[in-house]
Formats: structure tokens, sequence, C-alpha cells
């Protein structure tokens, strides 16, 4: 009679007060010895009647549990729920079989079912900062998502040359990308794209690792949204010999071979039967490129044989030299000159001798050839080993891409200010592989005067130049910056010129255009940093979960045409940049023109890369790492 009871009652409120949750809501509970289905709140409240879900109807399967007023799930009626259920019949019993499947990481309503068509293809390229950073930022419920890489992991890359002298293990800044998917309905392909299919949305892949299946090496992905960020090579600039000799620094195995090769060098160099010749061959250290990497691998290596190797192979301390060649009249010549000239002296002090101006021609077996530009001397100089980072170059799969969609001219994809590619739908990229082409403001100055000339006198008042240039300003980056370096307040201050010589100013189309297209003296492209690749990855990301949604248009005016564009368009944020020179001592050129250099900004190069460690997992292994090497020093076996 009570179960009776019960049950009656949980099926008349049921009816009285409906509210609907999709499936992906309810998950598996344990609970003494019995299993429930419980509703997960991420806020710890219900969800309204009337969420999307209601809207679309159809989308997934539906459930009707007990609920307040309110929408919000009750303890104990919730318990009366769960035991109606079995009222309901076999099928609901399959269905909740079925709930416990976790199809979601962001919360969000599921945006395709089987009653509505299928959702669309994404095909991410790539598992570097760029591809990373957009998969953890995506909304995947939203979409099908595939991911394809030839290394199933994430590499911290800024500290690529820590591992080349043994200050991190190589394991200590990877992270497995299935850890980082776990959680998120995609598929990952250890796999290396080939080819793109323009023609067809189609990508070929094939399989990277040693083990394969003979003949079916190949395989196919159709796509909707192709996301390249796939990266870079070094750039040899076609140096003969650069392939065949020298080491680079660009992914993990490369840092594993250059400290494999530092102590053959040094081992090699012990042997009883070789001439001082030979030993100063063999510990001739040559870095080719004077920028962030090339300098802070020769830190690095400075720090290394002076505070570890030679304590081990004390013979042999006077005989180790480290060049620099760099074809710049500066090293670290993208950074403020005051850390420029900074790194060239603590260089100089240290014994590292820096060869700027120099443009290397060849390299052998045995030696490098560079020319000086100042007195065009050829220097041909033995070595033991030659790292070369300078500059980035074309891959394969992306100089292929590239020739179908007439973007032969260049090293890399070029897009708008959206990441779209050029010449092709449906495809982004971002990263190294890719560059934003700003839309110059003088292809648009008609247009412009057109949009602002509100009364349509064709003049412009101050107020109407100062409106449409605040609306149009995230549309035009360079606007931005040349105020900023003529210390401006306010677009006003674009007129500055003009309205001292007339206080009732009216602008007509000549005078509009030159006080605006002066802006775009300050165009430039954004660098080919992690940091630059992991905004793209996070902006991408949001675009693609706003594109998902009907949320209302929040991008700019659109310059021709009416309405707005859907998103905004991606805007670089310079948060400063790093340069460790070795011996406990960093360069940090910081926004707002603020340089710090010292032990100090060691100690905050030490904060910031380690927080910004993909997982807590990482963070931990390289801080235990750094303590390791002021306790115990470098380990200088070759494994």
């Amino acid at each position: 009679m009570l179960g009776n009871r019960l049950l009656w009652g949980v099926a008349r409120s049921c009816l009285q007060r409906p509210t609907y949750f999709s499936r992906k809501y309810i998950t598996p509970h344990i609970h003494e010895g019995v299993l429930f289905r419980r509703r997960c709140f991420s806020s710890g409240s219900g969800v309204e009647a009337s969420s999307p879900l209601q809207k679309q109807g159809q989308n997934g399967m539906l459930f009707r549990v007990l609920t307040s007023g309110k929408g919000k799930v009750q303890g104990k009626s919730y318990l009366l729920a769960v035991a109606a259920t079995g009222c309901f019949g076999a099928g609901l019993l399959v269905a909740l079989a079925d709930a416990g499947q976790d199809n979601s990481s962001s919360g969000s309503d599921e945006a395709v079912s089987a009653g509505n068509s299928r959702k669309q293809k994404v095909v991410i390229l790539g598992t570097g900062w760029g591809g990373v950073s957009f998969l953890k930022n995506l909304d995947s419920s939203k979409y099908d998502v595939r991911v394809v890489s030839p290394r199933n992991y994430f590499v911290f890359t800024p500290l690529l040359p820590s591992v080349t002298s043994g200050t991190v293990e190589a394991r200590s800044i990877t992270e497995p990308i299935r850890r980082i998917i776990r959680k998120k309905d995609v598929k990952f392909h250890e796999a290396e794209c080939t080819k793109i299919d323009a023609a067809n949305k189609k990508v070929v892949c094939r399989d990277s690792s040693d083990v394969k299946c003979v003949g079916k090496e190949e395989f196919e992905l159709e796509y909707d949204y192709l996301v390249v960020a796939v990266g870079a090579t070094s750039n040899t600039f076609g140096t003969k010999g650069v392939e065949e000799y020298c080491h680079f620094l660009k992914e993990i195995e490369d840092a594993e071979k250059i400290r494999g090769r530092i102590v053959d060098c040094f081992e090699t160099a012990s042997l009883p039967h070789l001439s001082d010749e030979d030993r100063r061959k063999l510990l001739s250290f040559v870095i080719v490129g004077g920028g962030p990497t090339g300098v802070e691998y020769a830190a690095e290596l400075h720090d290394l044989i002076h505070e570890d190797l030679t304590g081990l192979y004390p013979e042999l301390q006077k005989i180790v030299k480290i060049t620099v060649v760099q074809s710049g009249d500066h090293i670290l010549n993208t950074f403020d000159g005051r850390i420029s000239e900074y790194a060239e002296k603590k260089f100089a002090r240290e014994g590292i001798d820096v060869k700027i101006g120099s443009r290397v021609l060849g390299v052998s077996d045995e030696s490098i050839t560079f020319k000086s530009k100042a007195t065009g001397n050829l220097v041909e100089m033995p070595y033991g080993m030659i790292v070369w980072s300078t500059g980035i170059g074309t891959r394969p799969v992306v100089a292929d891409y590239m020739k179908q969609i007439g973007q032969t001219d260049r090293r890399v994809l070029a897009t708008d200010e959206w990441l779209r590619v050029k010449n092709a739908e449906g495809v982004y990229a971002l990263g190294d592989c890719a560059t934003i082409e700003q839309r110059k403001i003088a292809e648009d100055i008609a247009y412009l005067f057109k949009l602002a000339d509100k009364n349509g006198d064709g003049t412009l008042s101050v107020s109407e130049f100062v409106d449409t240039m605040n609306n149009v300003r995230v549309r035009y980056p360079q606007i931005d910056l040349y105020m900023e370096r003529q210390h401006m307040k306010g677009v006003v201050g674009l007129l500055n010129d003009a309205i001292k010589k007339e206080k009732d100013l009216k602008l007509d189309l000549d005078h509009f255009s030159e006080a605006i297209c002066k802006v775009d003296s300050q165009m430039k492209s954004t660098p080919a940093t992690a940091q630059v690749a992991a905004q793209q990855g996070e902006y991408l990301a949001r675009s693609f979960n706003h594109l998902a949604t009907e949320d209302p248009d929040e991008g700019p005016v659109r310059i021709r045409g009416g309405g707005r564009h859907r998103c905004q368009p991606f805007l670089y944020r310079h948060l400063g940049q790093f340069a460790p020179l070795g011996g406990e001592t960093t360069a940090a050129e910081l926004p707002g023109d603020w340089v710090s250099i010292g032990r100090s900004t060691q100690w905050l190069w030490y904060s910031v890369y380690a927080s910004k460690q993909v997982s807590w997992r990482t963070r931990a292994l390289v801080i235990f790492d750094w303590t390791k090497r002021f306790v115990f020093g470098r380990d200088s076996s070759r494994m």
C-alpha cells in the first residue's frame, strides 16, 4: 500500500511540474551498494525549463525528473523519482544505461542529436601550442572533433634549451595528448597529414609509428572545418650542408640529440691519443642565429660547461669555445635595445664569441664558413657541433596546400584577421605555419568615409570622425599601435594638426585620408612565438563556440556591407618576453616599455614558466628538476 501511494505521488508530481534534462546531465552514482542516476550541477542549481534543449525539442533522449517549482532537484523527491523510473518500461532502462557516458567537456547543451543533422566535423592538424590551446578551450560537445599529429604529446618548447643541458628532463616538459583530451569528446590519431585535398575537403594521413599494418598505412578524413596548426621547420635559406651536418632545436628529439652530442664531444676529446688541435675542434661549439632560442641555448651551454663539466673534465676547461654567428647587427634584435646591449656585454665577459654581421655560406663535416659583412673576409672555423636556429621554414604539407590555393609567394599561410586562410573555404591556420595579413586602412578609405558621413553632406565633423574610428579601431589594430607610439589618449589625436589650423573642422575625403592613412606605417606581423600561437588557439576556440550558438553577432561593423561580423577579429596582446642569459640572470621585456634584468628576473622567469605548464604533473616535474639541479648539478650521462 505504501509503495503504491509512493509511485502515485511521484507520477502525479512529474505530470504537474515537468522539467526536461538531456541525458548528458545524468551520471552514475554508487551509494550503499545501489546504482542510482543523479543530476549533476556545476554550480549547485538546476537548469531552467526554458533551456535551449526544450527549444530544440528532439535534442537527445529527454527525461522527466521530480523538481521544485524553480527547476531544482530536491533530495528526497529525487530518490522517489529514481524509484519511479522502474514503471516507465524497459526502453527507459536501456536509455538510462547509456546515460552514464560523458560526451561533453564544457557543460553546454548538445548541439546535435540523432533527430537532427550531424555535427560538423572539425579536424585539427598538430599538437603544438596553437592546436592544444584550441583543443583545451573548444566546446567539443558542439562538434565532431578529430586531432591528427605524428607526435602523441605536447611539448613546452620554451624549455627545450634547458633540456639540451640537462637542466630539465625531456619528459618533464611533455604531456600526453590523450591525457589532455581525456575528458573531451575528441578522437586522436597518431599520424602525419601528407596532403590537404582542398577540392574535396579531405585530409590524407599516414601512420607515422614504427608499428604499421602493411597496405593500410594511409587513411582519409573529411572535414567541414580544418584547423592547420602544424608549426614550421627551421629555415636553412638553402645553405649548403646545413641539413646534413647541423642540429636544430624544434622538437624534443632535437634537444636530446644535442645533449648526447655535447657529452660525446667531451668524452672523445678526453681520449689520450688525440692532439690539441683535435681537441679544440671537438670542443668548438657554434650557434647560428642570435635570436631568443640561439642566445638561450648559448647561455645554457655555457652554464653546463662551467658549472658541471669542467669539474668532470678539468684538463679540457681552457680549450672549450662557444661562438654565436648572427647575421644582424645585434643579438636579440627583436628585444629592447638595452637588453641586446646587456646580453652582448655579458657574453663578452664570459668568453662567448659573438660574430655579428656574419652570414653563413656553407657547412661541411669539418668546418663552417661565414662571411663578415663589415670586412668582407671569409672565415672558416672547425667545429665539434653546430646548432642552427635561424627563422622558420615551410612544412611540405603546407607548401603543397599553398600551391593548391594560389599562395606560392610566401613561406607561411596567409590568413585574415579571423585566422581564416585566404582563398580557402572552412580552413583556419594559426601558429608558426601562418601569418595574419592585416588589412590596410588606406584600402577602405572611401568606405570608411561613407560610413562616417551620417548626414550625407560630404563632410565629416569631429564627432562623426571620433565615433566611426572608435567603432572600427578593433578592425585595424594599427590605429592603436600608432596612437601608443605617438602617446595619444584618443582617436581625436589623429586630427591634432588639423584642429590647430581650424577649430570648426569639417573633413572632406582628402583630409580624412590624410588624417588616418599614416597609421598604416605601424602595421606589423605577429612574431612566431608560443605566446602568439596560444592566444590564437584560445581565440579561435571562443569563435567556434560562439558560431555554434544562436547568440547575436558580436564582431565589428562591416565596412563593406551592412550589419556586423559574426565574431571579433583576433587581436594579439603582447604580455612580455624573457631572455635567459645564464648564470641565474634573465632579461625581461615587459608591457609598457619596462625592462628588467638580473637575478630577481630569473625568479620571475621560474614562476611564469612553472605556472604556464599545461598540467600539475609537468609543473611538479619541472620544479623538481630545477631543485635537483641546484642540489646535485646537471647529469652528464649519455643514455
